[in-house]
């Protein structure tokens, strides 16, 4: 545990009333979410589609025993391509109180699993922090993976300080206008490189034990698409000239048209191994050189 008690009692206050004024991310909608829900669809409970052991995500998170996800419903953005949009663009699964969110990540650490992987948190982030501090208090000593979009705004973040270990954000944009496009969200990239810097004051360079399992810091996804839309060289230079070389990051292969992808013509294909080849090159040029 990162923050003494009186702190933890503290952020617990501050995320109720951060619930009832709702600026977690770049939508910046002022809901009070308690009464009904903002763009992320989600109102005053959290919504939980699936938990489990994952062994899919980089080798750092999953390692050998896997990564303890547990997936949200609903999302701040609204990605045309999104892959899981069945339960990122409507309330599914099972609400869950604090108490119950607390209980499945200590029967996770049970299962051996490596890390607590919360997958899409941002629209909820205010609502995990009762639940994250039950559950430090009541034994959970794996890290906490904070598995974002990367749209976050600062409340999200100072909520979460001191009690994530490891952020895991995308760095979907360098272009607003694709952001807008692609996402239905405005200034995506200058939202994202803010929470990136945020996220790396926090938690710096990631850190792998001796088994080659992430312990802490920052670990950045980003998706190649078609074309280029995504800015590979412009995102890959922000990361060296502004947060580190020592970044490491997942450049992703495995973009396919799904949702409403056929909406945007260059985005009715998959990449080919030649555009994921070149966005990795882009990369290394610029000085990057930890790779997922």
């Amino acid at each position: 545990m990162l923050l003494p008690d009186t702190d933890l009692a503290q952020r617990v206050e501050q995320a109720a009333a951060a619930l009832h004024d709702c600026h977690l991310c770049g939508n910046d909608c002022g809901i009070d979410r308690a009464q009904g829900p903002g763009p992320c669809t989600i109102a005053g409970v959290i919504h939980v589609v699936q938990y489990g052991p994952h062994p899919g995500e980089e080798s750092p998170i999953s390692g050998s025993r896997g990564s303890g996800t547990i997936f949200f419903s609903g999302c701040n953005l609204h990605c045309i391509y999104c892959q899981n949009y069945d339960i990122s663009q409507s309330p599914m699964g099972a609400a869950v109180k604090p108490a119950e969110l607390a209980g499945l990540m200590l029967s996770l650490q049970a299962q051996g699993c490596h890390n607590i992987n919360l997958v899409s948190p941002t629209h909820v982030a205010a609502h995990m922090v009762p639940a994250l501090v039950s559950a430090r208090q009541a034994g959970l000593r794996v890290p906490i993976v904070y598995n974002t979009g990367g749209y976050d705004a600062p409340q999200a973040l100072a909520l979460m300080d001191g009690l994530v270990d490891i952020y895991m954000p995308d760095m979907k944009y360098a272009d607003p206008e694709i952001g807008w496009r692609l996402s239905g969200v405005r200034d995506y990239p200058a939202v994202n490189k803010a929470a990136v810097r945020e996220m790396y004051r926090q938690v710096g360079d990631l850190v792998l034990d001796a088994e080659g399992i992430a312990t802490r810091g920052l670990l950045v996804r980003h998706l190649v698409l078609p074309d280029d839309l995504a800015g590979t060289a412009e995102i890959a230079r922000f990361l060296v000239e502004e947060i580190s070389a020592e970044t490491y990051i997942n450049v992703m292969a495995q973009y396919y048209p799904a949702y409403c992808a056929t909406e945007h013509p260059a985005l009715r294909r998959r990449v080919t191994p030649a555009e994921v080849a070149a966005a990795e090159r882009e990369a290394r040029a610029v000085g990057l050189h930890r790779f997922g």
